[in-house]
């Protein structure tokens, strides 16, 4: 039987950054997120605010601008900023301005709510070849990338997938041989990233080490949850965490507090927002 690594309270204590009494919110991550498009304006909201919640100590969010009042109505904390769309998706005039305010960030998300598209894939395809900081790709931010997987393995910058079964096959992986694991494990060493695939007993891997997740509920299968489990990874990564163990933290994070949502709401009930407003209690 094979026997994985896993997080727990101790872990948490363990690799959280303590905060010190002389400290700026500068000293907490600053971290970039790239997400929403027309039709999707909830994605970017959970994500900023799960980072926000999750210790990043400066949340910025660049979105379409055809989306940018929606999105910058609903966030208090984080700070959007619009950035030139096409068809209701991010455009590619916009990398140069994402790449300028990347230069001063510690950790980058793109992908939630993102969109598909040719532009949207030029995004990403600049951010995987000149970022300096971990990158998070994220639903559209993987799927985008289907048939292009060739500039992941050029990638500039430490990269987290984060994808469910359907992306991890865009990506190339194979649930097929052997257990969810070992595919993971396979994928990210064909790929040189970090592999965190969602699902019941969530697995995170990269080429030398594997975790596996054992919290969470069905109560968490609904729309939204995915951006705040990568909200919670951004964070975690901008708050100086490595690749892996931020995915795992992120993932025990994410499960935990939604297991302890589930006691108190039901499962039925539960809301990606319910969970991210438990942080704080996993974390205090």
């Amino acid at each position: 039987m094979e026997e994985y690594l896993q997080v727990g309270e101790a872990t948490l204590r363990q690799w959280l950054p303590r905060r010190k009494r002389e400290s700026h919110k500068g000293d907490y991550g600053k971290v970039l997120l790239l997400c929403g498009a027309v039709g999707y304006t909830g994605a970017p909201v959970l994500a900023a605010r799960a980072a926000a919640r999750s210790g990043a100590g400066l949340v910025y969010v660049g979105v379409p601008e055809t989306v940018y009042p929606i999105v910058a109505g609903n966030l208090i904390e984080p700070m959007v900023f619009p950035l030139p769309a096409e068809n209701g998706m991010l455009a590619s005039a916009a990398i140069p301005e994402i790449l300028r305010r990347l230069q001063g960030c510690d950790a980058c998300l793109v992908g939630c709510g993102l969109g598909n598209s040719a532009q949207t894939r030029e995004v990403v395809s600049a951010l995987l070849a000149q970022a300096s900081c971990p990158l998070v790709l994220d639903a559209d931010g993987i799927n985008v990338l289907a048939g292009h997987i060739d500039v992941l393995r050029a990638a500039a910058c430490p990269v987290i997938v984060t994808p469910h079964d359907g992306e991890f096959a865009r990506l190339g992986g194979d649930l097929t041989q052997g257990t969810r694991a070992q595919a993971a494990q396979r994928l990210a060493k064909a790929l040189g990233v970090t592999v965190l695939l969602k699902g019941y007993r969530t697995v995170i891997c990269n080429d030398e080490a594997c975790y596996v997740n054992h919290c969470g509920n069905p109560g968490m299968a609904t729309g939204g949850s995915g951006d705040a489990l990568a909200g919670i990874l951004v964070s975690l990564l901008g708050q100086g965490v490595p690749p892996l163990q931020a995915a795992a933290l992120a993932a025990w994070l994410h499960g935990t507090a939604g297991d302890r949502c589930a006691e108190r709401l039901g499962e039925c009930s539960l809301l990606p927002t319910d969970l991210i407003e438990e942080l704080p209690r996993l974390l205090k």
